[in-house]
């Protein structure tokens, strides 16, 4: 749920309705999990602020848990983590190796998910 998503090119980044939605369909078409993400992590992108990243993600994290479909957080933030694992999601997908942040590994041990 990022503006510049590769995913859907940022058509729903606004709308975690329509986000939720997407993550929905492409549960029904067969995706294992949904990967939910609200920061890029594209080259040169700009990072992000956690409070920002965590009002982007959470609605549709919600979302999706609730209608039973498996979802990944896609973030290298704890603050993020934490709050994405109490909305619902079940896995955590750090492309830092959760090397980023000092409390990532704390919490998903805490937390006992995959990572």
């Amino acid at each position: 749920v990022t503006p510049d998503s590769f995913s859907d090119g940022g058509a729903v980044h606004d709308d975690p309705a329509a986000a939720a939605s997407a993550g929905v369909t492409m549960a029904e078409a067969g995706a294992a999990l949904i990967d939910v993400g609200g920061e890029s992590t594209r080259p040169g992108a700009a990072t992000v602020w956690e409070g920002d990243e965590i009002a982007r993600v959470v609605p549709v994290i919600e979302r999706l848990a609730r209608s039973g479909t498996l979802v990944s957080i896609d973030t290298r933030k704890a603050g993020v983590m934490e709050a994405a694992l109490g909305a619902g999601a079940a896995i955590v997908n750090d492309v830092a190796a959760l090397l980023w942040d000092d409390r990532a590994l704390e919490v998903v041990a805490k937390a006992g998910c995959p990572v």
